[in-house]
């Protein structure tokens, strides 16, 4: 077990951010932003609240009561106003969010269940359900700032600002609702859908490290000690590469993950090798790598084509029977693969600041990920031309897209490819008995047909 290869080692262009993981985890619950804006409204609340008492003092202190007397009136014009968008305020939160679970359940049943975590981490779907609880907050608020006398000589506070804060806040959510129900709209579009999910695994190449001119893979030699998995069982999301290079640097020793990013882990398996001293202490490693239910984009780098194989091959199931989105996923496959054929893969390297190699992280590589990308989908598509013919035509562009310093190594790979390409024809030699119609299946088409 202490005989480990590790292949190329980029070079980061930037230190990681060490909240990034948080961050990442915190766009992934629904709870933090609603929460976040309940507690701001209340400070905005308690702000105008002394806003408005302010003036009632200084119209008092001037001694201009008839002023005092016409804001008195408007408040209670306003009054009717708010406890009116009060009472609408959750029947309506209710009315739209019961919707849009029923639209997410359908997403899921069309697509994969794993394309609800897109809604989850909707931004205008987090910020059209804050500002509706906030807007029924605020309006709860305001109700209790109201005096029960009307008399300017005993008034002490006159909802003005409170009240003008509250149509505003009613303005915003109307705004956001249109933009809130074009954006799921949207997602309920499987196009869409795809090109979301490739967008995020672009995001997560484009954070890979990238090695410097001429860099080679450092030599780590024999694992000096190990570190087992302490926690729960559970899908391996991300790790805190910042907080892993400094506990390295800091205890002189290289750091190498076993596990890749998406593999399950029970406690007691080995996660991390060390190599050049001993093992840091448990409590430096707190919180370094984070477990839980399923996987996530943040550095799985295989999760996106995991996803569009998915939904490629629900499509192409009996009882969906949707060649057009399984060409429509394989589009985006082709593309994914195009990109990740110019970057180094099997290990990445994470250097300190003073370059000195202090994490070797697993990814992917890239037979592994034409397989992927290509393997269950085409073990499904033999009596499809329209997806035969698309596939035909990736792997030829893949073939012809690989960069000249990439040439050489997906050269070697060449024989995978034809590999794919001979298991594909012998799978429509034994779905189409015609044999016309076999000629006419294996011919490449980027649409599929037409």
């Amino acid at each position: 077990m202490s005989d480990w290869l590790v292949t190329q080692s980029p070079l980061p262009r930037r230190r990681p951010r060490a909240l990034s993981p948080l961050r990442e985890h915190l766009r992934d619950t629904f709870w933090f932003a609603p929460t976040a804006a309940m507690v701001g409204v209340f400070v905005v609340w308690l702000v105008a609240q002394e806003l408005d008492a302010a003036l009632v003092r200084s119209l008092r202190d001037d001694g201009d009561y008839d002023t005092l007397a016409e804001l008195l009136r408007f408040a209670d014009d306003a009054k009717t106003v708010v406890s009116a968008v009060g009472s609408a305020m959750m029947t309506f939160i209710g009315v739209v969010f019961s919707i849009s679970l029923v639209a997410v359940q359908m997403a899921s049943g069309q697509f994969t269940p794993r394309v609800v975590r897109l809604f989850v981490r909707s931004r205008i779907t987090k910020a059209t359900f804050a500002v509706f609880l906030a807007t029924f907050v605020l309006t709860l608020l305001v109700l209790t700032s109201y005096d029960s006398g009307a008399d300017p000589d005993i008034v002490v506070s006159v909802p003005l600002v409170q009240s003008v804060l509250t149509l505003v806040m009613v303005a915003l959510s109307l705004l956001l609702f249109v933009m809130y129900v074009n954006a799921t709209l949207r997602l309920m579009r499987v196009s869409h859908v795809i090109a979301r999910i490739a967008a995020e695994s672009f995001r997560v190449a484009a954070l890979m490290p990238v090695p410097a001119d001429g860099e080679e893979a450092p030599a780590l030699g024999s694992a000096t000690a190990w570190v087992a998995h302490g926690g729960q069982a559970g899908v391996l999301r991300d790790v805190h590469i910042a907080r892993l290079v400094r506990v390295a640097r800091k205890h002189g020793v290289v750091l190498r993950m076993i596990p890749r990013i998406g593999d399950f882990l029970v406690p007691g398996t080995p996660v991390l090798a060390v190599h050049g001293g001993q093992a840091p202490p448990r409590r430096a490693l707190r919180y370094a790598l984070s477990v839980g239910v399923e996987r996530t984009f943040h550095q799985d780098l295989a999760f996106g084509l995991r996803q569009l194989s998915d939904i490629a091959l629900r499509a192409l199931s009996s009882a969906v029977n949707d060649p057009t989105t399984a060409v429509q996923a394989l589009d985006r496959v082709v593309q994914i693969l195009a990109t990740l054929s110019r970057r180094p893969l099997d290990a990445v390297v994470h250097r300190d600041r003073r370059g000195a190699v202090r994490l070797v992280q697993p990814v992917p590589g890239w037979t592994e990920l034409v397989d992927l990308g290509f393997t269950e989908i085409r073990a499904s598509a033999g009596g499809t031309p329209q997806v035969t013919r698309r596939m035909l035509a990736g792997l030829d562009d893949l073939l012809r897209l690989a960069p000249p310093d990439r040439r050489e190594p997906l050269l070697r790979h060449r024989e995978l490819l034809l590999r794919h390409r001979e298991l594909l024809r012998q799978a429509v030699e034994r779905s189409v008995p015609a044999s016309a119609d076999r000629d006419f299946g294996l011919q490449p088409d980027r649409q599929g047909i037409g």
